[in-house]
């Protein structure tokens, strides 16, 4: 079990006889996780349970504290408090990450680019990741020629190296036109169906109704519902998931998941 708690430790100091029946179906968990900044408290004691293959959608007003629990669960920050609990057998990579604004180098292929990742991993045939997104058609195009939704699909195929058993994607679906979008939700789908864990962000609302597992509402850094999409509007009495923030105080209105800029 990989571990990051509040104090520095090892990724693998604590052991599945700790406390989580190994045969459970949950990957990651986090525990009363906090984090501040100075006297600033962003993210207040959040519990979560993550199912194995299960798309679980984070969702809340802007400054609720989405993007510092993403970069918890990816390791990018430490906590202040709580732990993020990875379980199960070890593997090369624990969380693949998609981040909002992924970068590659413009003079690289699309399959050079994912056999360099591959080859910090000691992952040798990442290619068949390009027909998974749906990119073998341009494995030899370079990056600065791919369209905006093919880089995003380039960066959920470089989120997919070393099949880690979470997969967290930062507004996969940005900027991208409606087909372009129901495809990278088709390929969120498909990864959750190989028992993948996936959890997304997006301002697509529609999309993230019909393709999340389970809903967790954020707000002012703590987890206000949670549920299967169905059940969290029946407790907001909501037609729509975008209707629950006007309830919770969203100035804007906008949805935003897990990883907005915050």
């Amino acid at each position: 079990m990989n571990q990051t708690t509040g104090k520095t430790r090892s990724k693998r100091e604590r052991t599945d006889a700790d406390d989580r029946d190994p045969e459970s179906d949950v990957v990651l968990e986090t525990r009363a996780l906090t984090k501040r900044f100075g006297t600033v408290t962003v993210l207040d004691g959040v519990t979560l349970a993550i199912p194995r293959g299960s798309v679980v959608a984070v969702i809340g007003p802007n400054g609720s504290g989405k993007s510092t629990l993403l970069r918890l669960l990816v390791g990018d920050l430490p906590p202040t408090e709580g732990s993020v609990d990875h379980y199960g057998s070890a593997v090369s990579r624990a969380t693949g990450y998609l981040p909002q604004r992924a970068t590659f180098r413009p003079r690289f292929t699309a399959a050079e680019t994912l056999e360099f990742y591959g080859s910090l991993l000691e992952e040798p045939d990442v290619r068949p990741l390009l027909e998974r997104v749906g990119l073998q058609a341009a494995a030899e195009r370079r990056v600065e020629a791919l369209s905006g939704g093919m880089r995003r699909l380039l960066g959920i195929a470089q989120a997919m190296i070393g099949e880690p058993p979470v997969v967290v994607l930062d507004e996969p679906a940005s900027g991208l036109d409606p087909s372009m979008s129901r495809h990278v939700f088709e390929t969120i789908t498909e990864m959750a169906a190989r028992e993948q864990s996936v959890v997304v962000s997006s301002h697509d609302v529609s999309l993230v109704e019909s393709t999340a597992d389970t809903v967790v509402v954020l707000s002012e850094g703590s987890v206000i519902d949670s549920g299967t999409p169905d059940a969290v509007r029946r407790q907001f009495q909501a037609e729509q998931l975008r209707d629950i923030f006007d309830q919770i105080g969203d100035e804007d209105g906008r949805v935003s998941v897990v990883g907005g800029e915050e």
